[in-house]
């Protein structure tokens, strides 16, 4: 078959046109093959660094429900460095997919969401029973209900501006008060 193309539906202000045109995505003609097909592996690497930022908050929870605070803070520091890269990576290396942006959600969910709420749990409110569970639980809720927010809007909100809460900022703000609170703490005994 002579030059047959492909075609994938492009979304409004493309550099095509409107809305409804279509562009080339690959031809599979060998004449006229203008586009470079892109090896595989490309599209692993923003992902590894979704991985990497849900193994941070994965052992943030480790390291809390062993009574090591500080390791745990750190854990959710640097997943949130991770959170920030696997994004740019993605739009860098023109990797971006639905997939990753339902993956980054899940992993911002461990990593933000319940990471700081059982570290934080464990560090102070188990002392407070029922209540101190609760409180933990209204936070994953939070975070829970505004990555919900923030997946459903996602074809809806322009992309060049940032809307709502930064998950990965409260949780940081929580693992500094952690760190901050522990280092107050041992001061306070020496």
């Amino acid at each position: 078959m002579p030059n047959r193309r492909r075609f994938r539906p492009l979304r409004s202000g493309g550099p095509i046109g409107s809305a409804g045109q279509a562009a080339p995505l690959e031809s599979t003609g060998a004449v006229g093959a203008s586009h470079r097909r892109r090896p595989r592996g490309i599209y692993l690497l923003p992902n590894a660094f979704t991985t990497a930022a849900l193994f941070g908050g994965f052992f943030a929870i480790v390291q809390g429900m062993n009574g090591q605070f500080q390791t745990a803070a750190i854990a959710i520091f640097v997943s949130m460095v991770l959170d920030g890269l696997d994004g740019r990576v993605a739009r860098l290396t023109n990797t971006q997919s639905a997939f990753g942006e339902q993956y980054d959600s899940l992993a911002d969910m461990v990593s933000f969401g319940a990471a700081p709420a059982l570290v934080v749990y464990e560090w102070s409110l188990k002392g407070l029973g029922k209540l101190g569970w609760l409180a933990a639980f209204v936070y994953v809720a939070g975070a829970a209900l505004r990555l919900a927010r923030f997946n459903a809007n996602i074809s809806v909100v322009d992309k060049r501006f940032f809307s709502g809460d930064a998950k990965p900022g409260s949780s940081g703000g929580g693992g500094r008060f952690d760190m901050d609170c522990d280092r107050l703490a041992r001061d306070a005994l020496d």
